[in-house]
């Protein structure tokens, strides 16, 4: 198997990940980067190291995630680290860098052998509303939606897990990212937004769970009587 090594540490490559130094695979290495053109020939799985920049690793794996030809991306963490870890980066599983050949060999198999009806970068419908990760457009009933790109990662997410109440908190994490240091206000203001650009007719779509948070609720919008969402900014 060809792996890709990214990471800021010099020589990085096997020295992430000493257990492939026992395991037969070809490994390459470059430098974290969001926009990393994998070229015509892409590695079998993209290794990304996130036990020095968190940060880095994050941009990186989101960019990547992007790449509709992007092969698997598992990331390498510390244990202290963990709790950064957010599945809204896009990358496919993870591990730490003491894992056991063992380990090593059969976390790597498995992400690279993943179904392609599993694949994250296609979008997601639900009923009316159609969502386009590739390009970026919001349809409900056919109609575009001018949604900004927090809006469009706000829709998304709550689009991937229907009917699931997030909590201000958890939204705040998973879509603007642990290294945001705004207060949970954001939230209901990019929600007040997304309901209006939404229209009258669909913005229960959205439901807000008092005490708690706010889910999407594909049944919300009233139906057969719907009118075209707003097209206002």
């Amino acid at each position: 198997m060809r792996l890709l090594v990214l990471s800021d540490a010099p020589e990085a490559g096997k020295s992430l990940l000493p257990a492939l130094e026992f395991l037969d695979h070809s490994v390459a290495s470059a430098a974290l980067a969001p926009d990393l053109a994998l070229g015509s020939d892409p590695p079998d799985l993209v290794l990304v190291d996130a036990t020095r920049n968190l940060s880095g690793a994050s941009h990186t794996c989101r960019g990547l995630s992007n790449h509709e030809e992007c092969p698997p991306v598992v990331v390498v963490v510390a244990e202290a680290a963990l709790a950064a870890l957010k599945r809204s980066w896009g990358f496919d599983d993870w591990m730490l860098p003491t894992a056991q050949p063992a380990e090593v060999e059969t976390r790597l198999r498995l992400a690279a052998d993943r179904p392609e009806v599993e694949d994250r970068r296609h979008g997601v419908e639900l009923g009316d509303l159609v969502i386009d990760e590739d390009t970026y457009v919001v349809r409900l009933r056919g109609w575009p939606l001018d949604l900004t790109f927090r809006e469009f990662e706000l829709l998304k997410y709550l689009a991937r897990h229907p009917n699931r109440v997030f909590t201000r908190s958890q939204l705040l994490q998973e879509v603007w990212g642990y290294d945001y240091y705004g207060g949970t206000r954001t939230v209901d203001v990019h929600i007040r937004r997304l309901r209006a650009k939404l229209g009258a007719e669909h913005a229960a779509l959205i439901s807000t769970v008092r005490g708690v948070g706010y889910k999407l609720d594909p049944h919300g919008p009233r139906g057969e009587g719907a009118s075209a969402p707003s097209s206002r900014a």
